[in-house]
């Protein structure tokens, strides 16, 4: 029992070490004090049935100044008034059908929203997200221009969490950002796994050459592929923080719509990470359930040096979590003490994502049976 304790015990510790290896840093974007742009902007919405949630992102743009853009919301064969909620905020509303063979749905909505917008940049925005202030846009654009105005900037949200349901899945947005590579001590010698789909902004013509849309019609994660397409012709691709300009409100249609979104987004999602920060992650989560595993075996042990051992380890891992987690959503503190049923939820909603992906080849996204 002793040597079980002591495998868990450094298991747990590597865990730890791996940690901030893993997640070093979240930058948010750059700006001017005093940014100047003469850019025009299409902001171009994919949405399906997105009529209560499209809503505050729609208030938030027509509160933007100082940047010229039109909003064109791509409604993507919704069977509600998601079209008559995106006209009655002046935005530009296409009718998107259901996707031919081939096309997902998403990406053949931002394909179609690009055929028909005017703007020279070209910023595809997620129907659940918001800008924070009425200067969000012009500092987000002023950013890109200051990058050098090539390739993608991309933002990922700050997550408003306002359930349990919310707060019990912290992990997996935390995963997704780690997953991008860029983020982790390696973060100099890894190429991006791609970019975040909830904020992606690039050129018209940075988008035509790289393909568009028309050359990933087919990946379920169409940001991660899209940004993989830019890489490939040789234009950068970055990833920020959108704390302070975006934020993001995690499923708030229920936890059903939770479980389907991240089945959906790990299907697929971890084949662009690197092997080192999958390494790491793996190392991370494992070190997590091993220290689990050793506070309750030293409790029922009753054995005072394990048990002190282990809630330090126990305390720290927790700690670690919450830190990493607060730096993409306001979670709750509270939740972190019991970080392990947050663990057990990842692997049960990873092992399932696997079956559907793998075995099955297809997972469901609202209302759309997809082949992966």
């Amino acid at each position: 029992m002793v040597i079980l304790l002591t495998i868990a015990g450094l298991l747990g510790a590597a865990g730890l070490m791996a940690g901030p290896l893993m997640f070093r840093r979240f930058p948010a974007p750059f700006t001017l004090d005093q940014p100047c742009t003469s850019s025009f902007v299409s902001v171009i919405i994919p949405a399906r049935n997105e009529e209560q949630r499209i809503v505050p992102l729609l208030k938030s743009l027509a509160s933007q100044t100082g940047i010229r853009f039109e909003t064109i919301v791509v409604d993507d064969d919704s069977m509600d008034q998601t079209a008559d909620a995106a006209r009655s905020f002046g935005a530009i509303v296409i009718r998107n059908l259901p996707p031919e063979d081939g096309w997902i749905g998403k990406s053949a909505a931002c394909w179609a929203g690009v055929q028909a917008s005017k703007g020279n940049l070209l910023l595809f925005m997620d129907a659940d997200t918001e800008f924070q202030e009425e200067k969000s846009l012009l500092k987000y654009i002023s950013s890109y221009e200051q990058l050098g105005g090539r390739g993608i900037v991309s933002l990922q949200p700050y997550h408003q969490v306002a359930t349990w349901y919310e707060n019990a899945g912290a992990l997996f947005p935390l995963i997704a950002v780690v997953g991008m590579n860029v983020f982790s001590a390696f973060a100099s010698r890894l190429p991006s796994a791609g970019s975040f789909g909830p904020c992606l902004l690039c050129s018209r013509s940075d988008y035509d050459q790289a393909g568009g849309h028309d050359g990933i019609r087919g990946n379920v994660m169409d940001d991660l592929a899209l940004g993989q397409k830019f890489l490939e012709v040789g234009y950068p691709v970055h990833c920020y923080s959108g704390k302070g300009l975006v934020s993001l409100r995690m499923y708030p249609e229920g936890p059903g719509q939770m479980i389907e979104s991240l089945t959906k987004s790990f299907a697929t999602g971890a084949n662009f990470t690197a092997p080192v920060v999958m390494l790491l992650i793996h190392l991370w989560i494992a070190g997590g359930l091993a220290i689990s595993l050793l506070l309750s075996a030293s409790l029922v042990l009753l054995n005072p040096g394990w048990i002190l051992v282990s809630l330090v380890l126990y305390g720290g891992f927790a700690a670690m979590f919450a830190l990493f987690a607060r730096r993409i959503g306001n979670f709750s503190l509270g939740m972190f003490l019991f970080y392990p049923l947050h663990l057990l939820l990842f692997t049960f909603i990873f092992l399932r994502s696997a079956y559907l992906g793998k075995v099955r080849k297809r997972v469901s996204w609202r209302g759309r049976d997809i082949h992966v």
